[in-house]
């Protein structure tokens, strides 16, 4: 890695928690080169503008959420195992995602859900596809394997999946109480035992 590519990783690694907390709009160049120790200059020198570093900034928390998750996947030897990984992994890891400032892909959604079309909200659009794909392509592999029922329709327990985990967060965090998240998750766990897994 250059010296270049070092200082634009550094910008990203300590701005990447201060956008998630105080949000795109509302972070300023101020708090940029206070978070990092550099004059505006040199984060201009490494970055367009405020918009490049805030979507390096998002690429990188889901990054860390992405990492995490797929780690729990790639453990379980079986579909069932698959997808438990995953409330498993929001339980284990709300308490650090909230010193960051919580989800990224929620935080960033509720900043751009009113706003014109923008590369953040694209990112989000992108994101939240790609893990509703990832569940419904288990759940088909799972249907393959005889592990899953046949008759479960894999897309609507995608969008079952990602929509308790995003709004147990989003009470979780309102609240200041994890016991949203954690009744969610819960339950996202009982669908998979009870509903989707071939007893």
């Amino acid at each position: 890695m250059s010296k270049a590519e070092r200082t634009r990783q550094f910008i990203i690694e300590q701005t990447a928690p201060i956008f998630n907390k105080q949000g795109y709009a509302g972070t300023s160049l101020n708090d940029l080169t206070a978070a990092t120790g550099l004059t505006k200059g040199a984060i201009y020198g490494n970055f367009e503008n405020k918009e490049e570093v805030a979507l390096a900034a998002f690429d990188y928390n889901l990054g860390l959420v992405q990492d995490g998750l797929r780690a729990g996947l790639h453990g379980g030897a079986t579909v069932r195992e698959q997808l438990l990984a995953m409330p498993r992994f929001y339980r284990d890891v709300y308490p650090l995602m909230c010193e960051k400032g919580g989800c990224p892909i929620l935080n960033a959604a509720i900043e751009t859900d009113d706003a014109p079309p923008t590369a953040l909200r694209q990112r989000v659009q992108a994101s939240l596809a790609r893990w509703h794909r990832h569940v419904v392509r288990l759940i088909e592999q799972g249907q393959q394997t005889g592990e899953i029922r046949p008759a479960a329709e894999p897309g609507r327990y995608a969008t079952l999946f990602i929509t308790l985990t995003e709004g147990g967060i989003m009470v979780a965090k309102a609240t200041g109480d994890p016991a949203a998240l954690y009744t969610s998750l819960a339950h996202i766990e009982q669908l998979i035992e009870t509903e989707l897994v071939n007893g």
